[in-house]
């Protein structure tokens, strides 16, 4: 069996699975403190002969190898999580291999093994939800560095109309800052679920997200774009999102087909554990090679 841990700021799910990453038993609970939310990791893994775990995790976390930090949760708002070493708990508790890297980055392994993405080269995830997140693909391998990327936190042009002043504590106008769910309920003291369609504030977030979009092609020309996150299914966003980029785009670089191109996510909620499972047999075979 592969361990998978989903680690989010709200709540952790945990899974473990088979060779073919089919999810054979799940659990999830609330994000609490280290030493209560392990408690429940512990319980659930110990019932079960482990090969590897993957694990895919809130951040900022440290993904470099060479850093002596490596494998801990870095300076989060989750003040009981800072600069906790997450890897080595879970290595100290179970002597496995370990693969780490962030949340969006196991949901972006998993659609472009299994899901949207599943036999191209190279794809770009973003997640638009109570923030903005993204990972890449390219040739099977996560795009990472001295550090992982933190798309969401990329500069954007406002709107002409837009008066927002953005709602991130570190950027002004960034993608995160101007066009994740919170800004909506910010602006209008509704959430999306609650506004119409054709409100303006959609063109506004299609506008940014656009721009983020038009950014990544440039620099990263991936063969397909996946939307996911829960802004994503408000005020037709992603229609808005895709006129929106060919617009930008203009005739400078050439995209495959705008629809082929910009897609809705396939694995939906097993995006991130089933990209923890794929992880884990990854660093596996690394182990043995």
């Amino acid at each position: 069996m592969y361990g998978s841990i989903e680690a989010g700021g709200t709540k952790f799910v945990c899974a473990v699975g088979n060779d073919d990453f089919q999810i054979v038993e799940r659990v999830s609970f609330p994000t609490a403190t280290p030493e209560e939310t392990l408690n429940l990791v512990f319980e659930f893994f110990d019932r079960f002969e482990l090969k590897a775990i993957g694990i895919g995790s809130f951040g900022p976390i440290d993904v470099n190898p060479t850093s002596p930090t490596y494998g801990s949760i870095l300076n989060t708002p989750k003040l009981a999580w800072v600069n906790f070493d997450f890897v080595g708990a879970i290595k100290a508790r179970y002597g496995v291999p370990v693969s780490w890297t962030t949340d969006v980055n196991a949901a972006a392994l998993s659609e472009a093994t299994k899901g949207a993405g599943a036999g191209l080269k190279s794809i770009l995830y973003l997640t638009v939800g109570t923030g903005v997140g993204g990972g890449a693909i390219v040739g099977g391998k996560i795009i990472e560095g001295f550090g992982h990327p933190e798309m969401g936190h990329i500069k954007v042009q406002i709107h002409p109309e837009d008066t927002f002043g953005g709602g991130c504590p570190y950027h002004v106008n960034c993608l995160e800052g101007m066009a994740a769910g919170p800004t909506i309920e910010a602006r209008l003291q509704k959430k999306g679920s609650e506004i119409d369609p054709d409100h303006e504030v959609w063109d506004y977030l299609a506008y940014y997200l656009a721009q983020a979009l038009h950014t990544y092609t440039l620099v990263l020309r991936p063969e397909r774009i996946i939307l996911g996150g829960g802004v994503m299914k408000g005020g037709n966003l992603l229609s808005k999102v895709k006129q929106e980029l060919v617009s930008q785009i203009g005739n400078y670089v050439e995209i495959p087909p705008i629809d082929e191109y910009v897609t809705r996510p396939d694995l939906g909620d097993d995006a991130g554990v089933v990209g923890g499972l794929i992880l884990a047999r990854g660093v596996l075979e690394e182990s043995r090679s």
